[in-house]
């Protein structure tokens, strides 16, 4: 079941709402029920979900409705139809008082702008959703120090705001959200404010924090950069309806329209293509059971001066030449004594950063998943096609 549900969501804004809602409904665009009834729509008839642990990155420029709808989620703005579902249990219709409790200990969101109380210490900041839960002093002293300690920031609890950068205001700010231990966190542009250095530096803490925390996380922003560096999965919107839901991969390679596909022209492919994208099938040798004869037929037969060296277990293990073959024939040595290295990447590994592992290496590069099982291989000639694409792209693009 996923984490978070939306069912047509749809909100407007302004007097007429019933004439512009029912508009909605007959597909007409967001400027002809402006025209028609004076009111807004600012999110239309939104439907997604949201997986359990997952980064969802909502994603637009000014004015597309990914600040409306992150507030639609907690109920900041009340929906003017539609649903919104946490774990099975629709909470639209929530009164304020249980709205409250979702917000206290459900939901918690990280602003733009830190809002840190700035005559409060970095802990009595950490402290402060707890304590107005009611939580006593010694538990929520204790909960708010273990969340500035997984942020580096428990030597500066004694301080105050002021005496801190703007970096680490909003780690701050991030752990006085992750203090309340919500199952979910939404960030609106959270980083926007921060100078570029700083903002990378964040998104990296990010991703290492939610590799231990492991919470689901609806991150807003309008750079697209961003969204491709953090997001597992990402919603494009532009005027209040959403254009494409997908993996940064999945938006790039195919994106749903004409604006998707002008919104990710300029982007650096390199830096988003994965080894899973370029990599080919790997000639497989079983180091465990066979010999250097059958290396060298199967070498012969398939063309090839070497294979992918696997075990009785179908792990990876390393890389036989046919060199390396034809001495172990001569020398009687198993395959494993003359098996080479050979390095490996993720699937996720970006093309960019394979780059200089491949271009030192004797061998092709080896995609490996967290099993250590091959999923494939690289060569060189398919990351310098990949690196002369996004060249090309870029100067198709100037042109």
């Amino acid at each position: 079941m996923p984490k978070v549900q939306i069912k047509h969501l749809t909100k407007v804004f302004g007097k007429k709402q019933k004439a512009a809602l029912k508009m909605v409904k007959e597909n007409k665009s967001k400027n002809e029920i402006f025209e028609k009834t004076g009111s807004t729509v600012g999110v239309y008839d939104i439907n997604l979900e949201v997986n359990e642990g997952e980064i969802f990155v909502i994603m637009g420029l000014s004015g597309s409705g990914k600040s409306t709808l992150i507030r639609l989620l907690n109920r900041l703005i009340e929906p003017t139809s539609g649903q919104i579902i946490l774990d099975g249990k629709e909470i639209t219709h929530y009164n304020k008082k249980e709205m409250l409790d979702i917000r206290r200990e459900k939901m918690s969101m990280v602003f733009q702008n830190f809002a840190l109380f700035p005559h409060r210490t970095i802990l009595q900041n950490a402290e402060f959703g707890l304590e107005i839960q009611g939580v006593p002093a010694a538990e929520r002293q204790k909960r708010a120090e273990q969340a500035l300690e997984n942020s580096g920031l428990l030597s500066y609890k004694d301080q105050y705001p002021s005496q801190l950068s703007g970096g680490m205001q909003q780690r701050v700010g991030l752990s006085r959200a992750l203090t309340n231990d919500p199952d979910i966190l939404l960030m609106d542009e959270a980083f926007s404010a921060l100078d570029p250095l700083v903002r990378h530096e964040m998104q990296d803490e990010l991703l290492d924090l939610q590799q231990n925390v492991k919470k689901t996380i609806i991150f807003i922003t309008h750079d697209l950069n961003e969204a491709l560096r953090i997001g597992d999965r990402i919603a494009i919107m532009k005027d209040g309806q959403l254009q494409q839901i997908g993996t940064g991969e999945e938006i790039l390679t195919n994106p749903a329209n004409d604006y998707v596909e002008n919104f990710v022209e300029d982007v650096d492919r390199s830096k988003v293509l994965n080894a899973e994208s370029i990599m080919i099938p790997g000639l497989t040798l079983n180091v465990d059971s066979d010999g250097p004869n059958v290396a060298l037929h199967r070498m012969q037969e398939e063309e090839v001066s070497g294979l992918v060296a696997i075990d009785g277990k179908r792990q990876f293990a390393g890389y036989i030449t046919s060199d390396a073959a034809v001495k172990a024939r001569r020398e009687e040595l198993p395959l494993r004594d003359v098996m080479m290295d050979m390095p490996t990447v993720k699937p996720d590994t970006v093309v960019s950063d394979i780059m200089p592992i491949i271009y030192d290496a004797q061998t092709p590069v080896a995609v490996v998943d967290d099993n250590n099982k091959m999923r494939g291989i690289i060569i060189r000639g398919a990351v310098i096609e990949a690196l002369a694409q996004t060249e090309g792209d870029g100067q198709t693009d100037a042109e």
